[in-house]
């Protein structure tokens, strides 16, 4: 049985937060925080999931999805989440956007469906 990359979203409509980076050379103690950070994130009210991918380049895409606007205010305030992102911007990233947009519709092969289920 294999792990879906997919995250397991409710049914339209919820939030996604894109953020698109390109990473600074070295570790830096990056992967760790990363790792912290989902962990924190998973314990947010209102996470649903994410979904990442990073290349060979530096150049990565995370999308986490949210159950509201105001669960990912709540998440960009967070005390150690202001501090990672703090380090994220002195220390690991070259260049980063944020996007937030609202899911209206959502849709897929149905095998994906049938895994996110």
């Amino acid at each position: 049985m294999s792990t879906s990359h997919f995250a397991k979203t409710p049914e339209p409509p919820y939030y996604a937060v894109i953020f698109s980076s390109t990473r600074t050379p070295g570790d830096n103690g990056y992967y760790q925080m990363a790792k912290r950070m989902l962990e924190l994130a998973a314990q947010q009210p209102g996470f649903l999931g994410t979904e990442s991918v990073r290349g060979a380049d530096g150049f990565g895409i995370t999308v986490s999805y949210w159950a509201s606007d105001e669960a990912i205010a709540n998440w960009k305030a967070q005390a150690e989440h202001v501090a990672a992102q703090e380090l994220g911007k002195a220390l690991w990233y070259e260049d980063y956007k944020i996007r937030v947009a609202k899911v209206e519709r959502a849709y897929g092969k149905a095998s994906v469906d049938k895994a996110s289920a």
